[in-house]
């Protein structure tokens, strides 16, 4: 039987990867360079594979490192996550928690669980609103935490995951072949609607605006319905709706950075504690959708990477 993998290299392997040199990640995990150099080489000699290659002055991850990068993160989740199950000094107390419901419906089953595992003696208070909203209320200190769509106007949040933002239609509709563009889209203040109308006006392209809410299920249900176009992160495509591309006449959009914003607290170990949640589930979360239509799989969301959605993909319908 092979010898377990060591944590303490893993950890070195990530700061590595995350800082894309040897010398600012032995800065991080606090060892010398030549230490460092020597995990990764008892590393890679464990994998059996080359888990790094030179890109100028910064250290790339082979196709072999990136497969074991996601792995690591998990390990090392995991452990963190077991020895809190044991610690008599587990985190205890309330935290108010906001998100945009488009997050809460993809994001949230596998944040709330594994904090609910590693902090079972912390109350989670969750509310869903539209990120304007979260704004106000971590300003006004409803909140203790939001994870919102950031906004460099605002410049409010800390970006811990990037999606693009697609063009989406009915798979069973022709309704992107119309000659109005009927559309679907979040309140006026909504920064994927400015974005939308600024790539249709660019293009000269007629439309009108069909739906208006804050709500992802009213938008989700106009699309499928074959009622409207509208624009949402790959995150929250379902199956049934197609994404529309160059060859369909959509301009490219801007992505959609999902960010992290914290208020005022008096608890802020417990905030930090699942701002961490937050940002090392969503860098497990996998995108919902496979590169051949009937790929999709509810089961697989949280395990495997699956590949990027593509201009005229079509999801299977429920």
């Amino acid at each position: 039987m092979k010898a377990p993998l060591d944590l303490d290299q893993l950890q070195t392997f990530i700061s590595i990867a995350d800082t894309g040199s040897f010398t600012r990640a032995a800065e991080e995990v606090h060892r010398t360079q030549s230490a460092v150099s020597m995990q990764m080489r008892r590393l890679e000699e464990r994998i059996g594979k080359p888990l790094f290659e030179k890109d100028g002055r910064t250290n790339r991850l082979t196709e072999e490192g990136d497969k074991l990068l996601s792995y690591a993160r998990r390990l090392l989740f995991l452990n963190r996550e077991t020895l809190a199950a044991f610690d008599d000094r587990r985190l205890e107390g309330t935290i108010r928690i906001g998100t945009p419901d488009d997050y809460a419906d993809r994001f949230l089953p596998e944040i709330m669980a594994r904090f609910a595992r590693s902090n079972p003696r912390v109350e989670l208070t969750v509310i869903c609103e539209p990120t304007p909203g979260l704004v106000e209320h971590i300003k006004r200190g409803n909140l203790d935490l939001a994870l919102v769509t950031h906004n460099d106007a605002h410049g409010q949040s800390e970006v811990v995951r990037r999606e693009p933002l697609l063009w989406v239609t009915s798979a069973n509709h022709a309704t992107h072949e119309q000659d109005v563009l009927p559309m679907a889209f979040g309140r006026p203040n909504c920064i994927w609607r400015r974005a939308a109308v600024d790539v249709l006006d660019r293009q000269n392209r007629d439309y009108r605006i069909l739906f208006t809410s804050f709500s992802a299920t009213v938008i989700t249900a106009a699309v499928l319905s074959g009622l409207a176009i509208s624009v949402l992160p790959e995150c929250a495509l379902r199956p049934g709706m197609r994404v529309l591309g160059d060859a369909d006449g959509f301009g490219v959009l801007p992505d959609c950075r999902i960010g992290i914003m914290r208020g005022q607290t008096s608890r802020p170990e417990i905030v930090d504690a699942l701002a961490r949640h937050i940002s090392e589930s969503l860098d497990n979360i996998s995108v919902p959708l496979g590169e051949e239509a009937g790929s999709f799989d509810f089961a697989a969301l949280a395990v495997a990477k699956m590949k990027r959605t593509k201009p005229n993909q079509i999801l299977p319908g429920w």
